[in-house]
């Protein structure tokens, strides 16, 4: 790069009629990359990501098609890249690998990556069983059980136990804590059977993410960058919104207060964005957009990667300061609404009609506009995308194995730990139960003499207690029999 184009600070994403920059000070104001399938907004994301981890900024993406990998290999100077490069002014190019570390939730391609079931919380649980409101209020009641008891509610089998002693106590328990309906126990439970067969069942347990592990600094002062493999965690797509979700909470509830720093301490991508808002309740709603509001002030940066910019939400979308705007299509009405939208969200550039050059983009061109100065949005430029250093497509297999086993954090998650939780201590409970029914209620004394019954406290009447009862009444109703008679003879009436 011509030394005129290196500022400090800042990371150049391309030129329009000058050089286009992200400043680093405004890049935790959050950002929107979006644009049709096939123009370039998964290279768009690799050269930001590239330039964050440049600036010693750790990142985060997902990684949907395998793609991104390639980040952790040395590119290649292909012929359309000197070419690009050529176009743009990129005078000194550097084809090199970024460091990177490859998470899987399944364990499969990457370091696993597990939530316990009461980190999740009852709230995003909701929304990736898809409960109602009435089945959400039992699996509320079930967390609050939890805390009281001091139940570590861990994984799915210590939340199916966990759940079925909710449901055997429904009517001790409605008095404390509200209406438990046993149909929405059975609900959850065949929910839980479902979330199991997705695979689900991997990513809660132990050991937990350490959230600390996405945020390290290679050892030559570059941000790692971590990815994870969502291939076939798309296919289960509530299961990667939620996990994400889950991530980007956990992000805000743990890191501290930072308030403005002159780079971000994190910077996540969220892509397939659109996931994230399909069909969310409006508590789920309002924890994306409390999220999206706050996480800033913990100097993590948000972008989010999506087709249609119409899949954000205003409340969401207002946040959202850096914009990379590549080509969409107009074959309807609703893409041209679309289309409208799209131009409208930027700040005008009176030589630029943006409304006609986002159908004319080429692949590797995009609207930008970035925040500068005082924190304003700099006029929409029609710009040519600088291209990535690193490799462009996905690692191989033999690749990927090789960055898993030299990661710092190998051998860390790879085991799953199960130790005593919820599932153990509940069925201890019914075991001790079931012996003091057998000590206390369960004798040859407590059959004659009766016992008490150690889940009720109630008395329980013996075999020899019912026997002398019935003789008594026998024998109560003979005396009365005979009186009957004699009254009868007395008077000279018959029987």
């Amino acid at each position: 790069m011509s030394q005129s184009k290196i500022q400090d600070g800042k990371i150049y994403l391309g030129t329009s009629t000058k050089p286009e920059y992200l400043d680093l000070k405004f890049a935790n104001r959050h950002g929107l990359i979006t644009g049709a399938t096939g123009t370039g907004k998964t290279v768009s994301l690799q050269v930001l990501a590239e330039g964050f981890s440049a600036a010693g900024v750790p990142v985060f993406a997902a990684d949907i098609k395998g793609d991104l990998s390639g980040i952790a290999a040395v590119g290649e100077p292909k012929d359309f890249i000197l070419k690009r490069n050529e176009l743009i002014g990129l005078d000194v190019y550097e084809n090199r690998a970024f460091p990177t570390m490859l998470w899987d939730v399944f364990g499969e391609t990457g370091h696993p990556v597990r939530a316990t079931v009461l980190d999740m919380g009852p709230l995003l649980l909701s929304r990736l069983l898809e409960l109602n409101e009435v089945q959400e209020g039992v699996l509320n009641v079930a967390f609050r059980v939890a805390a009281d008891e001091k139940l570590p509610v861990v994984d799915l089998k210590d939340l199916r136990s966990l759940i079925n002693n909710v449901g055997e106590r429904s009517k001790e328990l409605t008095t404390t804590y509200g209406n438990v309906a046993t149909t929405s126990v059975g609900a959850i439970q065949r929910r839980l059977l479902v979330l199991e067969e997705q695979g689900a069942d991997k990513f809660f347990g132990e050991p937990a993410l350490d959230i600390a592990d996405f945020m390290r600094i290679a050892p030559d002062g570059r941000g790692v960058i971590s990815l994870l493999t969502a291939d076939k965690l798309m296919q289960s797509p509530r299961l990667y919104s939620t996990f994400l979700l889950w991530l980007l909470t956990k992000l805000w509830q743990t890191l501290p207060e930072v308030g403005d720093r002159p780079k971000p301490k994190l910077v996540f991508f969220f892509d397939e964005a659109h996931l994230l808002f399909d069909e969310a309740p409006k508590a789920l709603m309002e924890r994306i957009e409390q999220v999206a509001r706050l996480i800033r002030s913990k100097g993590v940066g948000v972008y989010f990667i999506t087709q249609n910019p119409l899949d954000v939400p205003d409340t969401v979308s207002s946040q959202l300061g850096n914009r990379v705007q590549h080509a969409l299509r107009a074959f309807t009405p609703k893409e041209q609404k679309a289309i409208k939208a799209a131009a409208e969200t930027f700040r005008r550039n009176p030589d630029l009609d943006t409304e006609v050059a986002i159908k004319e983009l080429k692949v590797g061109e995009a609207l930008v506009s970035m925040l500068e100065n005082k924190g304003e949005p700099s006029v929409v430029q029609r710009t040519m995308m600088r291209p990535p250093e690193g490799r462009i497509g996905p690692l191989s297999d033999e690749e990927r194995l090789g960055l898993i086993e030299y990661s710092p954090v190998y051998g860390k998650y790879e085991e799953m730990v199960d130790r005593e939780t919820a599932h153990e201590m509940l069925a201890k409970r019914t075991e001790q139960a079931a012996a003091e029914a057998g000590s206390e209620g369960g004798g040859w004394t407590d059959v004659i003499f009766g016992g008490t019954n150690p889940a009720t406290g109630r008395k329980n009447q013996g075999m020899g207690t019912m026997v002398a009862k019935e003789f008594q009444r026998s024998v109560s109703r003979s005396i009365a029999t005979i009186v009957k008679n004699i009254i009868m003879r007395s008077l000279g009436l018959r029987r």
